[in-house]
C-alpha cells in the first residue's frame, strides 16, 4: 500500500490560493477535525511518458460528485467543476509532476469552536501528490468479510464520502490486515454484500457480471461506472445491479474490487477460500487491461474521460 509522505514544499490550493503544503494549516479546534464534518474526493492522474503528458481521469465527474455530496452537509464549494478541474491541473503544472499522481479535494466545516451545529464557515482545499500502487493485486488479493457492518444511509450516507464515515472503513481495514487479509468486504445490516472498505465490489457468476446496487449503502463509484461502461461497450455484456449474498462470494467464478485508488483489483481468495481456481479470471483480466489502457490515453474512444493537465488552460480562478 502506498504510504509515502508528501514533500512539505509541495504546492497545494488552500484558502483560495496556491501555497506550500507546510503553510496550509488549520486550528486544532477546526469543526471537521472534531466532528468529521468534511467531504473528500479522490482523483487519479497517470503520466504518459511518450506523450509527455499527465492525464487526469474524469476530473469533471469527480468534482461534480464532490460538490453534490458536500451539499449533504450544507457545505458550499464556490467554483464550478470546470474551474476546480483547472485548479487541479494547475497544481500538477506548478509541481511539475511527471509521474502518476493522486488528487485529494477536501471540503469541510472550518469554524474553530466547540459545538456540533454546522451552520457556519465552509472551506476547501485541493492537494495533489505522487501516488503509485495502492494495493498490489498482481497475484490477486485476499479479502475478508468484516465483522463491522457498512454504515446505513439513514445514519451517515456512505455515498457521500463524508470524512466521519471513514471511521467505519478504518475499523474494517485494521481488522482485515490484522487477520492477514489485504482488504475488507463490508456487509449491510441486512447481511448483503455492500463494498470493500475503500472500493466497490463486482462478482462474475455463470458468465454474468453483478455488482451491489446503490441501495445497499455503496459509494456510487466513478471507476465502478467506468467498468460498467467498458463491459457494455467493449465486451457486449450488461452488468446486473442486485443484492449479493455473502455465500455467493464463496461460489462465484470471479471477484474484483474497483476504485480510484485500487483501480481494478482481482480477488482470488475470500475468507481463506479460493475464488474459483484461485487465479485472476478472464473477465476481470480483460476489464483490468481495458481500464489501464483507457485511463492512460491508449484507447481513443475514451479520451473524453481524460484531461491533459499540462495542455489544459491556465487556471482563471
Amino acid at each position: 500500500m502506498t504510504t509515502t509522505e508528501p514533500d512539505p514544499g509541495t504546492i497545494v490550493y488552500f484558502n483560495h490560493r496556491f501555497m506550500p503544503l507546510r503553510d496550509a494549516t488549520v486550528s486544532i479546534l477546526t469543526h471537521a477535525l472534531h466532528y468529521g464534518t468534511g467531504v473528500f474526493e479522490g482523483i487519479r492522474g497517470y503520466w504518459a511518458a511518450k506523450e509527455h503528458e499527465l492525464f487526469l481521469v474524469r476530473p469533471m465527474d469527480h468534482f461534480q460528485r464532490w460538490k453534490a455530496n458536500a451539499g449533504i452537509l450544507r457545505i458550499t464549494v464556490p467554483h464550478s467543476a470546470l474551474e476546480l478541474s483547472e485548479i487541479a491541473a494547475e497544481l500538477c503544472r506548478r509541481n511539475d509532476f511527471q509521474t502518476d499522481i493522486y488528487i485529494r479535494p477536501l471540503a469541510y466545516k472550518s469554524a474553530a469552536r466547540i459545538g456540533v451545529s454546522t451552520d457556519d464557515t465552509d472551506s476547501f482545499s485541493i492537494v495533489a501528490v505522487p501516488f503509485g500502487v495502492y494495493l498490489d493485486s498482481s497475484k490477486g488479493l485476499h479479502a475478508g468479510v468484516s465483522s463491522w457492518r457498512r454504515v446505513e444511509d439513514n445514519a451517515i450516507p456512505g455515498r457521500a464520502k463524508i470524512c466521519g464515515a471513514y471511521v467505519n472503513s478504518a475499523l474494517a481495514s485494521d481488522e482485515a490486515r490484522r487477520c492477514g487479509f489485504d482488504e475488507a468486504i463490508f456487509l449491510t445490516e441486512s447481511g448483503h454484500v455492500a463494498e470493500g472498505a475503500t472500493c466497490n465490489v463486482f462478482m462474475v457468476r455463470h458468465g454474468q457480471i453483478i455488482t451491489p446496487p446503490s441501495t445497499d449503502n455503496i459509494l456510487e463509484g466513478i471507476t465502478r461506472a467506468s467498468i460498467i461502461e467498458l463491459a457494455h461497450s467493449e465486451l457486449g455484456l450488461g452488468v446486473e445491479e442486485r443484492s449479493i449474498d455473502r455465500s455467493e462470494l464463496y461460489v462465484c467464478d470471479e471477484l474484483f474490487f474497483t476504485g480510484t485508488a485500487v483501480e481494478v483489483g482481482p480477488i482470488t481468495q475470500v475468507d481463506h477460500r479460493l475464488v474459483s481456481n484461485g487465479r485472476v479470471g478472464p473477465l476481470t483480466r480483460d476489464l483490468r487491461d481495458m481500464y489501464f489502457k483507457a485511463t492512460r490515453g491508449k484507447l481513443d474512444r475514451y479520451r473524453h474521460w481524460l484531461m491533459p493537465a499540462h495542455r489544459s488552460a491556465l487556471v482563471t480562478v
